[in-house]
């Protein structure tokens, strides 16, 4: 596998090692039910759980979703209709205020991509960054990357400030800027061919 060069931030560390503490712990977040305005979680759920509903669930909506041809409800329908989890903690309320416990985990939004199977292929083969979940979002143009951080090395803004550099750097791709907040929603869709890595 190429290892590519790091350039701008070198203190990427390398997670492809994992011991077997790291194995036995899953991390959890906190689940949400539509709509958007909901900021009061369910429950907690894992990385396994959120598997399971990408694959199985949200077909009606997410069908729905990516046949509007209009922007405004596309976003409607997203925002009432879709599940969605805050997969780098777990809240006592949707705000970064309000978070009890980080997961170690960052998700990273990649939007309105020309070839999504390509920029999928490019984050599962990446050196330094095992992928902890990936899958297509509602909008069927974007990938949602889950992978993890160590949070008592730098604060979550910092992560993901320098993988977004990292990206742009080695693969010329660009992240949602908006993935920088901790309690930032990620909505559930419907994707059959998502990745989960095997070590769950």
């Amino acid at each position: 596998m190429h290892k590519p060069e790091l350039t701008g931030w070198a203190q990427v560390p390398k997670f492809n090692e994992r011991s077997p503490e790291h194995l036995a712990t899953i991390p959890r977040f906190s689940f949400f039910e539509p709509p958007i305005q909901n900021i009061h979680p369910k429950k907690e759920i894992n990385l396994m759980d959120v598997f399971f509903l990408i694959r199985n669930e949200s077909k009606k909506q997410t069908h729905e979703l990516r046949e509007a041809s209009d922007k405004k409800i596309q976003r409607k329908i997203k925002a009432s209709k879709f599940s969605y989890v805050t997969f780098s903690g777990v809240f006592s309320s949707r705000n970064d205020h309000s978070l009890l416990k980080h997961s170690g985990l960052i998700c990273l939004d990649f939007d309105h991509l020309p070839d999504v199977q390509a920029v999928r292929e490019t984050l599962l083969s990446d050196y330094y960054f095992p992928t902890e979940l990936l899958f297509v979002s509602p909008s069927g143009d974007g990938l949602k990357w889950v992978i993890k951080i160590d949070i008592a090395k730098n604060s979550h803004q910092e992560w993901h400030t320098a993988i977004g550099n990292y990206l742009n750097q080695t693969y010329g791709l660009q992240i949602d800027s908006a993935g920088k907040d901790v309690s930032r929603a990620c909505f559930l869709p419907n994707d059959p061919m998502l990745y989960l890595n095997p070590h769950y």
